[in-house]
């Protein structure tokens, strides 16, 4: 499974009191190859969960793998930003939008809803797999 990984998720992972927490180890347990994901949301991810070296261990245990350079695709970012300033978008929305974008075949796994909401290359609908009760 080709999934990029939201802060939602790996939060809902980590944390057996999150509500969403089964959902996410059942997920986790399907995942072949590490999930991508952007720094901010890592940096998000252990604030959250107060906890860095946690982080650093979905790093090291293949979870989830560093797969964006934000310098590289800053004017894109700057678009989205514009396009959905309606929204507040976080920094870390923002990138993975424009993940979707440079990796097609990669599903976002979220629990964050303006992600029904966003679109990548204008008009696409965004692949997600969130909670069915979401």
């Amino acid at each position: 499974m080709k999934g990029i990984a939201d802060t939602g998720f790996l939060v809902a992972f980590a944390n057996r009191k999150d509500k969403y927490h089964a959902w996410a180890v059942s997920l986790a347990a399907e995942i072949v190859e590490p999930l991508l994901t952007c720094e901010s949301v890592l940096s998000e991810t252990a604030f959250h969960l107060q906890n860095a070296g946690l982080v650093m261990a979905m790093i090291d245990e293949g979870l989830v793998g560093l797969a964006f350079d934000a310098k590289k695709n800053l004017s894109e970012l700057k678009v989205l930003a514009k396009r959905y300033g309606d929204r507040t978008p976080d920094f870390a929305d923002l990138c993975l939008v424009r993940m979707s974008e440079l990796f097609p075949k990669h599903t976002i796994f979220t629990v964050d809803a303006d992600f029904r909401v966003y679109r990548r290359n204008g008009r696409e609908v965004i692949p997600i797999n969130a909670p069915p009760t979401m």
